[in-house]
C-alpha cells in the first residue's frame, strides 16, 4: 500500500511539474512577447504601460488583439484582469485563444453582434480576415445574454480550452458552461457553403483584444502543460512607455 501510494505521488509530481505558467505584468518597458492580431478593418489605435498597467485604445470596431505562444501550446486556462475606462461605440472586450492566424477561439463581452443590440457574452470561433471586425458570431459559436462590463472597475476574464470545449468565466462565475465550441454539423454546413478551410484547433497561442473601448490590462496569466515558465508577481510599477500600434518594438 505505501508502496502505491508512493507511486501515485511520484506520478502527480510529474505532472504538475510539467504544467507551467505564463505571467504577464507589464512592469517591464517592453512588449516582446507579444504580438498584434487585427481584422483588416482596424483603425490606429495606441497602447502605453501606465503604473504597471497596459492601458490600450482602440476606436474603432474592428478588434485589435495581442497575442503570446505558438502553435506548441494545447490544453490550457488564461486569465486576465481587465477595467474598461471609456465605451467609444459598439464593441467587445475579450480574451482568445488556439490562435492559428487568422483563425481564433474569442470569447468576449460584447454589443457589437450585427443585428442584435443586447448585450451577449459569446465564444466563438472565427477567421479574423474574413468576418469584418469579428462582428458575426462565427462558426460554432455560442452567445448567451449578459451586461457589459463596468467602467472603471476591474474584472476577471477567465477562459479554458480543453480539448474541443471551452469554459468561460467572469468575476469567477462561469457565465458559459463547458462548450463543444466546434459542433460538428454546424461546421459543415458554413464550411461547404463558403468553401473554408478549417484547422483542427488543437492547439495554438493565447491573448487579449477589444474593439470600440479605452480599458486598462493587467495580470495575465496562461497555465497548462507544456506552457513556458515566465514572469512573477508584479512587486512595483516601473517607467511608463507609450507607442503606437504597428511601431511596438519586436512586436
Amino acid at each position: 500500500m505505501k508502496y502505491a501510494m508512493l507511486i501515485a505521488g511520484l506520478f502527480l509530481l510529474s505532472l504538475a511539474a510539467s504544467a507551467g505558467k505564463f505571467i504577464e505584468t507589464f512592469d517591464d518597458e517592453h512588449l516582446d512577447d507579444w504580438r498584434e492580431l487585427n481584422s483588416p478593418d482596424a483603425a490606429p489605435g495606441t497602447a502605453e504601460v501606465l503604473d504597471g498597467e497596459l492601458q490600450i485604445t482602440n476606436p474603432d470596431g474592428g478588434v485589435r488583439m495581442l497575442i503570446t505562444g505558438d502553435e506548441t501550446w494545447q490544453d490550457y486556462v488564461i486569465e486576465c484582469d481587465v477595467m474598461p475606462l471609456k465605451k467609444l461605440g459598439p464593441g467587445n472586450i475579450g480574451i482568445v485563444a488556439r490562435v492559428r492566424e487568422p483563425w481564433v477561439v474569442w470569447c468576449a463581452i460584447t454589443d457589437l453582434i450585427l443585428g442584435d443590440p443586447e448585450p451577449k457574452v459569446l465564444c466563438s470561433v472565427s477567421n479574423i480576415h474574413a468576418i469584418k471586425g469579428l462582428r458575426g458570431i462565427g462558426i460554432g459559436g455560442l452567445a448567451r445574454p449578459h451586461p457589459l462590463l463596468r467602467l472603471n472597475r476591474w474584472a476577471t476574464l477567465k477562459l479554458s480550452v480543453q480539448g474541443n470545449t471551452v469554459t468561460f468565466w467572469i468575476n469567477g462565475k462561469e457565465v458559459l458552461q463547458p462548450t463543444v465550441i466546434l459542433h460538428p454539423e454546424a461546421a459543415r454546413v458554413v464550411l461547404e457553403e463558403n468553401q473554408i478551410e478549417l484547422p483542427a484547433f488543437r492547439t495554438g497561442g493565447a491573448g487579449f483584444g477589444l474593439a470600440n473601448y479605452t480599458a486598462r490590462f493587467n495580470n495575465i496569466t496562461i497555465t497548462g502543460e507544456g506552457i513556458p515558465n515566465k514572469g512573477g508577481l508584479s512587486v512595483s510599477p516601473r517607467a511608463n512607455i507609450a507607442t503606437t500600434w504597428g511601431s511596438l518594438k519586436r512586436f
